[in-house]
């Protein structure tokens, strides 16, 4: 069939940061409201073709008539890892890991590809960032050079295929995503076609061939992942690297997944040798924990699949200034003013002119609503001096009207701070009616704040009251 027409090729500018494009360059993108992120590329010529035959094989087919196939998957040696990919690596899938500079991405794929080395297992690490001297450094400093570690330090995406082709590896590694070129496209590395494009030969490689492919991403200065939103779209796992650099833990996220659950966690420890596994995260959140001291509360939170148990410090402070501050590490500062608006209101305690600052100790972040009763409880002990007893953890979600709502995977929070020694355990009253007879410790159940801060102080709260 004969081509209709063909435009021609234009210079466009495109948002780096959404991929929106424009005639002429902005300052600021007026979808996503990014400043400065546009960018001149060459708009391709395309053209308008006819529609094409199918064939017998490209046919739609009812889905009950559709071929099974079981993903076998092979475990990567690394349990943490293992888990937040849902069991292992699917063959032919595409893997994006994100994370801000220097938390660990480089380290976890050379540890990951000394693991597959281990096993006999040919492995092939491209990166575009750094020279082969600098890697062999790192790979030293990590006990991971192995002679089934191929590397290269190219940046063309046909180049990479190609070894690939070769090689045939049990996993492509490829650092970082941001760093490809593909021929035929005059636009700048990272920019949005070509993050696109070597994303979708690399993906298009990865499922002809069966072949694994990860990916190492960028993040933005807001700390999403750099590069078109399309590219989260076309990869089947995304993984996102959690914490600060000034503390040991990791957090490595399940943020997508075709081949698992979603919101998965595996917990790292950076150390001088590389990332140590915790087998055991809520002994270590919990390692340092001064007892029977005011304002510090311990909350089991759940991570996918996993109960965590965390501590939860408050510090109310009468303040010097005009408006009292609220700061919250760890926790969602939305949040700390509903509840603080909450204890203020239904508790009686006077919070306006006091300075507030909340943290969940060893770096992780607490995003479910069943932490409330552990923040009310660390805020409501901090404000009257009076510790709440070391053996005690609290869960629960609090409503506007003071009311405890019941939470989910209450069982195995339960079963996880009796593990760990806990003797008392204040949840919804409701959540406790379904639990079973054979809980080892004390559970108590309530139905409003006002039941809360009876059980925890001994005697009224008249000090933080108007």
């Amino acid at each position: 069939m004969s081509t209709l027409s063909t435009k021609k090729s234009k210079a466009i500018y495109r948002c780096q940061e959404c991929g929106y494009e424009s005639g002429k360059w902005l300052g600021r993108c007026p979808n996503c409201q990014s400043w400065e992120s546009f960018n001149e590329e060459t708009a391709e010529p395309t053209s308008a073709v006819a529609l094409p035959s199918l064939s017998a094989d490209e046919r739609p087919l009812p889905l009950s008539s559709s071929p099974d196939y079981d993903y076998p998957r092979f475990s990567v040696g690394i349990d943490e890892l293992d888990r937040v990919l849902g069991g292992g690596i699917v063959p032919g899938s595409v893997i994006l890991i994100g994370g801000e500079p220097g938390i660990g991405k480089s380290t976890l794929i050379l540890q990951l590809l000394a693991r597959l080395a281990d096993q006999g297992q040919p492995a092939l690490y491209v990166s575009g960032e750094e020279s082969a001297h600098q890697i062999k450094l790192r790979a030293r400093r990590l006990d991971a050079v192995r002679d089934g570690i191929f590397l290269a330090t190219v940046n063309e995406t046909e180049k990479i295929i190609a070894m690939a082709e070769e090689m045939r590896p049990a996993l492509v590694a490829v650092d970082s995503v941001q760093t490809l070129i593909c021929q035929g496209l005059a636009s700048a590395p990272g920019t949005v076609s070509q993050v696109r494009d070597s994303s979708h030969k690399l993906m298009e490689f990865a499922k002809s061939r069966h072949i694994p492919v990860a990916l190492v991403g960028h993040v933005t200065k807001d700390g999403a992942l750099a590069g078109p939103k399309l590219l989260e779209h076309m990869v089947d796992t995304v993984l996102y690297f959690e914490g600060d650099r000034s503390h040991a833990f990791r957090i490595l996220r399940t943020v997508k997944n075709r081949f698992g659950s979603t919101n998965e966690i595996g917990v790292f420890e950076m150390k001088e040798e590389g990332l140590s596994e915790i087998k055991n995260p809520s002994e270590i959140f919990l390692a340092e924990r001064p007892l029977d001291e005011p304002g510090s509360v311990v909350a089991p939170i759940i991570e996918g699949s996993r109960p965590i148990l965390v501590e939860i410090q408050a510090l109310v402070s009468p303040t010097n200034l005009g408006t009292a501050r609220r700061t919250s590490l760890g926790a969602d500062h939305q949040r700390l003013a509903l509840l603080t608006a909450v204890l203020e209101k239904k508790g009686g305690f006077d919070m306006y002119g006091h300075d507030i600052f909340l943290n969940v100790a060893g770096g992780i972040r607490v995003e479910e609503p069943a932490a409330d009763l552990g923040i009310v409880a660390a805020l409501a002990s901090s404000r009257q001096e009076i510790p709440i007893p070391s053996d005690t953890a609290l869960c629960g979600e609090i409503g506007l009207a003071g009311e405890v709502r019941a939470i989910g995977h209450v069982e195995i929070r339960v079963r996880e701070a009796e593990r760990l020694g806990f003797k008392r355990m204040i949840l919804p009253a409701n959540n406790r009616e379904r639990l079973p007879k054979n809980i080892g410790i004390e559970v108590v159940g309530i139905r409003s704040l006002h039941e809360l801060l009876q059980i925890l102080f001994t005697k009224p709260a008249t000090g933080g009251k108007r």
